[in-house]
């Protein structure tokens, strides 16, 4: 049986507005202990932002905690399908050389997978996977 994206993605990503600020985005990821988190604008999903943006594009750029998500998020969205094979989303990280991708049904931000979820599910004893696996170290 072929492994699909829904079999490994993390279901409900949270979501953050492209209006909130970089410290809404930080307090999201922190409360739900997640690395990424899907950006809309009226609904409609056109992005992703990462705590690495927070920190490359915002914290070192020298923008405040007031900065939008939009001065931070990258817009140009790579997504998959749930029903796609899960190695569908292996080559789309590849190709694209991102970590994270939005799992996308239509219009809706269904999910998001990240490259520990793969690892886990087709790794598991891999590094990666270990590390993924782990309770939080904050």
């Amino acid at each position: 049986m072929v492994q699909t994206v829904a079999d490994v993605m993390t279901p409900a990503p949270t979501t953050v507005d492209v209006s909130d600020s970089v410290q809404v985005a930080a307090r999201a990821m922190a409360a739900e202990d997640v690395g990424a988190l899907v950006v809309q604008s009226e609904s409609k999903t056109v992005g992703i932002v990462t705590d690495r943006d927070l920190v490359v594009r915002g914290l070192a750029e020298g923008l405040g905690l007031d900065a939008t998500i939009k001065q931070v998020a990258t817009e140009q969205l790579v997504t998959v399908g749930p029903s796609d094979p899960a190695e569908t989303a292996v080559e789309v990280m590849r190709s694209a050389a991102v970590r994270r991708v939005p799992v996308m049904d239509g219009d809706v931000a269904v999910g998001i997978v990240a490259i520990g979820d793969l690892a886990v599910t087709r790794d598991p004893s891999s590094a990666l996977a270990d590390i993924s696996e782990e309770k939080p170290n904050n």
